[in-house]
């Protein structure tokens, strides 16, 4: 199973969660979405310890079980999809969570995250922490 770690995964993950850790142990491949990555770096360069949770995460993504995926025309689309779905529901969700919601769909991951509206995307295969 690919597990897709939503940015409250992965700082529950370094916190020393433990259901989380065993989550990330038991997947065949953790995935990271070019958008998590770049909450987590506003959040490192606004908090107290810059250099060691950058070093923290790219020795996270340095294994080899660990990919970060980029953002690609496929990604856009389905983004577009969930976006215009969502809104048609008059279910409005945070810009990046739906291109994190995107990234999982895309890549078959089943998405860990502690958001409840992930639950409002059809398609996803969503595990709340």
């Amino acid at each position: 199973m690919k597990l897709c770690l939503d940015t409250n995964a992965y700082t529950a993950l370094m916190r020393g969660h433990a259901a989380v850790a065993d989550r990330v142990r038991r997947a065949e491949r953790v995935l990271v979405s070019a958008i998590v990555a770049g909450e987590l770096m506003f959040g490192f360069r606004n908090g107290l310890h810059y250099e060691k949770n950058l070093k923290d995460f790219s020795d996270f993504l340095d294994n080899p079980y660990v990919e970060l995926i980029p953002v690609s025309l496929i990604t856009a689309d389905r983004f577009g999809r969930i976006a215009a779905l969502l809104r048609r529901k008059g279910k409005p969700l945070p810009t990046n969570d739906i291109w994190i919601a995107a990234h999982a769909i895309e890549s078959g991951a089943e998405l860990l995250s502690s958001d409840r509206h992930f639950e409002w995307i059809e398609g996803l295969i969503w595990t709340r922490i």
